[in-house]
Parts: C-alpha cells; sequence; structure tokens
C-alpha cells in the first residue's frame, strides 16, 4: 500500500516513521504541517482539504494514519478554536479522502469520574475542550468515513518530544522533592507500542473498522510512575503524594483513564507489554 503518515514530527509519527523500516512492503509518505530540513518529513497541512485531496490523488495514498493533534489541554480551553480545527475539522477532512483511514484519539472523550476500564461502548462526557474537540473529530471522521480506524490512548510518552517521562527526569535531577498527583489513575503508553499496535492493523489479513483503545498493561496513578521513573534511571529524589487539590490545574484532568483493550487485543491478536517494561526500554534509548 501507499500509505500517507500525518503529524510526523510528533512522538508517535517519529516512532512510525522509525518502525517504518520494519514494514518494508508498504511505501511511506511522511508529512507534518511544518515538514523538515532534512526532507524526509514533507510539509502538508491537514487543514487544508484541498490540499489533502491533492496529495492522496497525486501518491495514490491507500492509507492515512493520523498522527497529528492538538495536544496541549490547557491552551486548549484558552483558543477551543484552533484546536477544534486540528482536533476535528481537519479529522474529517482526512476522512473525505477517499482512504482508508487510522486516526487517534484520546481517554479525555470519557469523564474520567468512572472505577472500572473503559469499553470502547461506554457513554462519552468529555470535560474539557480538548477531550470535545477530540469527540468531535471521532464523529466527524466516523459520518465522513464508517469503514474508519480510531484507537484511542492515554499518558503518552517516548524519547522525543516533551512528555511527563522527560520532564521527571530533568526536575528529578534538579530537586530534592517532587510533589506528585496520587489520585489520577491510568496507565502509561510508550509512543513505540502504539506504533506497533498501529502496524498490526495496517497488517491484519482483514480491515476491521471501528473504534478500539490502547495502552501498555497495568495501573497506577501519576505518583506511582514517577516513583519508578526515578528508580529506574537511579535518580535520588523524594518523591510525596498530594491530592489534585493541592496542584494548581488550570484544567480538570481525568481522575480515572483505565482502558480496557480487550478488543484490540482480540481482533489483531496484539501482545501488549507491561508499562513497568516499556518504561525501561525507553529509558534506555534516553
Amino acid at each position: 500500500m501507499n500509505i500517507l503518515i500525518t503529524g510526523c514530527n510528533g512522538q508517535l509519527g517519529t516512532e512510525m516513521r522509525n518502525l517504518s523500516a520494519t514494514h518494508p512492503n508498504h511505501k511511506y509518505f511522511f508529512t507534518d504541517v511544518a515538514g523538515t530540513d532534512a526532507g524526509d518529513v514533507q510539509k502538508l497541512d491537514i487543514t487544508d482539504r484541498d490540499a489533502i485531496k491533492q496529495f492522496v490523488a497525486e501518491n495514490a495514498i491507500d492509507l492515512i494514519v493520523n498522527c497529528a493533534a492538538y495536544t496541549n489541554v490547557d491552551k486548549a480551553e484558552e483558543d477551543e478554536a484552533t484546536a477544534r480545527l486540528i482536533n476535528a475539522q481537519a479529522v474529517q477532512n482526512l476522512g473525505l479522502a477517499g482512504t482508508k483511514v487510522i486516526h487517534i484519539s484520546t481517554d479525555y472523550v470519557f469523564s474520567g469520574s468512572e472505577s472500572t476500564p473503559y469499553l470502547e461502548s461506554d457513554a462519552v462526557a468529555p470535560r474539557t475542550a480538548y477531550g470535545r474537540t477530540k469527540l468531535e473529530g471521532e464523529q466527524l471522521l466516523t459520518a465522513a468515513n464508517p469503514e474508519a480506524v480510531i484507537i484511542r490512548t492515554a499518558w503518552l510518552y517516548s524519547p522525543y518530544g516533551n512528555n511527563f517521562v522527560k520532564t521527571m527526569l530533568r526536575l528529578g535531577a534538579e530537586r530534592d522533592e517532587l510533589r506528585v498527583v496520587d489520585d489520577q489513575i491510568g496507565t502509561p503508553t510508550y509512543a513505540a507500542d502504539l506504533a506497533a499496535a498501529i502496524y498490526a492493523v495496517i497488517e491484519a489479513p482483514e480491515w476491521h473498522a471501528g473504534i478500539y483503545h490502547f495502552t501498555d498493561e497495568g495501573v497506577c496513578s501519576w505518583y506511582d510512575f514517577t516513583v519508578e521513573i526515578l528508580r529506574q534511571a537511579g535518580i535520588a529524589c523524594k518523591v510525596t503524594p498530594i491530592r489534585s487539590e493541592e496542584y494548581a490545574y488550570k484544567t480538570p484532568r481525568p481522575k480515572y483513564s483505565v482502558l480496557d483493550k480487550t478488543k484490540i487485543k482480540r481482533t489483531f491478536n496484539i501482545h501488549i507489554p507491561e508499562w513497568q517494561d516499556s518504561l525501561a526500554k525507553c529509558l534506555v534509548r534516553l
């Protein structure tokens, strides 16, 4: 297939580029809104519907994997219009391009107020502008392209860009103590694992449209995650658990973000690693 992968300067997009070498039976077109100086990522603005249609036609694209998103939760509250442009309208543009689509969504489409892992069929109730725009993207894509695959994920990190793991490594080395919330529960997701799952969907003998959930295995709080990051990295820094109310969040965070992954594991025969093991792999790379 000819595969267009968008958002290739981000965490997931970069891991998709890295893994593409292990799937050489396809031709890849890596794009981002800015491109790269090296030329390995072409410039493509997915908010421009005509530009997408032209790119798809000129390159005979069979499949689009959308790794692009507006992910700054706090800024989305201040500029919901821009978040909607990227997270919803651009996703609709991709859905109307006349190809298969794999799109990445988020746990933020849920309220975060439950206490059991979320199923794909559970009621959505986003509490933030980010969550609202990502949900709208899911809905617009499904309406435009009912055969699309949507994969919701959470707590993404990698050796690239800005993420929680890299921040805690930096702060842990700079400070004697870190205060981290222990009442927000979820599962860290190594972007390389998510990329591998996407390739499993691509390589599946049959196309299985629908919504799926993917994170690494296991459950922890941000406090637990921090303790494990510093332990594995050999950084001696005290970590103190605090409540969410003690941290000055501009935007509410989900209290519970655990996603049930049964559907994706069964449909695509995917083995998902424990989050602690994937963290170790990431730290080696860092």
